[in-house]
């Protein structure tokens, strides 16, 4: 489901306009990610928390130069080194589900 089709199964389960419906999606989602911004979580009781997540400094690898080098014939670890890409610490949104949601989607 895609925004427009979040809008209209809201409109028609709660009588709303879809103008109205779009705006009011429009605005939770917008103060979610406010809330998000500021470095609050955003509890949903029965469906979830959205919060934000900080990420570790690392290294990674670029996949596709990894691949262009060992098709140019240099050995893996050689390889490996030179599409070696620092990834810098970073914070991230993340949503862990609530129990209730857990179990609606298994059955």
């Amino acid at each position: 489901m895609n925004k427009s089709g979040l809008v209209n199964a809201v409109a028609e389960k709660t009588g709303l306009t879809k103008k109205d419906t779009e705006q009011v999606i429009n605005e939770t989602l917008a103060a979610i990610t406010e809330t998000l911004a500021n470095g609050d979580k955003v509890q949903l009781i029965g469906f979830g928390n959205f919060e934000v997540r900080d990420t570790k400094e690392r290294n990674g690898v670029n996949p596709k130069l990894l691949k262009e080098l060992k098709e140019q014939g240099v050995d893996e670890a050689t390889a490996k080194a030179q599409a070696s890409v620092y990834i810098p610490a970073s914070k991230k949104p993340a949503f862990k589900a609530a129990k209730a949601l857990k179990e609606a989607v298994k059955e």
